[in-house]
C-alpha cells in the first residue's frame, strides 16, 4: 500500500516560500509514497466562530479540507513564521478541522496521523522558532509529530527554477524529515 502524504504549506500569500517548500517536499517524496499538495486559499476557510458553526454546521470548504486530511496517512507542515510563531491562516485550518463533524468527535481527523513540520524564511533562522508553538498545537489535537525538522534560511535564495532545494544540505533536512514521516506511518498502518 502507498503511504500518502499530505503537504499543508501554511501561508495564502501566492509566492510564499512556505508555498514553494511544500512543492519542494513534494518533488522530494520517494516514489514508494504519493504526496499531494493543497493550498488553503482554494479552501476559502472562514476565521472560526463558534456561532457560525453553531448555526450553519462545518463550512463546506473545511469538510473538504477535512476530507484531505483524513485521506491521507501522514500530512506535512511547511510554515512561513510571523512574529516568532505560526501564521493565522494555517492555526484557523487546524482549529476548523479539528471539530466535530457528523458521528466523528473534534480532533478525529489530526488524531493519530503523522506529522513531520518545515519551515521558511527569508531570514537566518529559516522559521525555526514557530516550529516548537506548530509542534505544541498538532500534539494537542492528537497527532504523532516526528523529531525531525527542518527550517529553511535565505528561503529567496534556496529553490532552483525547477522547484528543488539547490543546497544538497537543505534536501538532506528536508529528506530526513519526510524519511522520517514515512518510516512512522507505516509503522502505525
Amino acid at each position: 500500500m502507498t503511504t500518502r502524504l499530505l503537504v499543508i504549506p501554511g501561508s495564502a500569500r501566492t509566492g510564499a516560500f512556505s508555498k514553494q517548500l511544500a512543492r519542494a517536499v513534494a518533488l522530494s517524496t520517494p516514489d514508494d509514497a504519493s504526496a499531494t499538495v493543497v493550498d488553503l486559499r482554494d479552501f476559502d476557510i472562514p476565521l472560526y466562530d463558534g456561532d457560525l458553526e453553531e448555526a450553519s454546521g462545518l463550512p463546506e470548504g473545511v469538510i473538504a479540507l477535512r476530507r484531505e486530511v483524513l485521506s491521507h496517512n501522514a500530512v506535512m507542515f511547511a510554515s512561513p513564521e510571523y512574529n516568532a510563531s505560526i501564521p493565522a491562516v494555517l492555526k484557523n485550518a487546524v482549529d476548523w478541522v479539528s471539530r466535530p463533524h457528523a458521528d466523528e468527535p473534534g480532533v478525529a481527523a489530526w488524531a493519530g496521523k503523522v506529522a513531520g513540520l518545515c519551515s521558511s524564511s527569508p531570514g537566518a533562522l529559516g522559521g525555526l522558532r514557530g516550529l516548537a508553538h506548530l509542534r505544541q498545537v498538532l500534539m494537542n489535537v492528537g497527532m504523532q509529530v516526528v523529531t525531525e525538522q527542518f527550517a529553511l534560511g535565505a528561503a529567496h535564495e534556496a529553490f532552483a527554477a525547477d522547484g528543488r532545494l539547490i543546497s544538497e544540505r537543505n534536501q538532506t533536512g528536508v529528506d530526513s524529515v519526510i524519511a522520517s514521516v514515512l518510516r512512522m506511518a507505516r509503522a502505525l498502518s
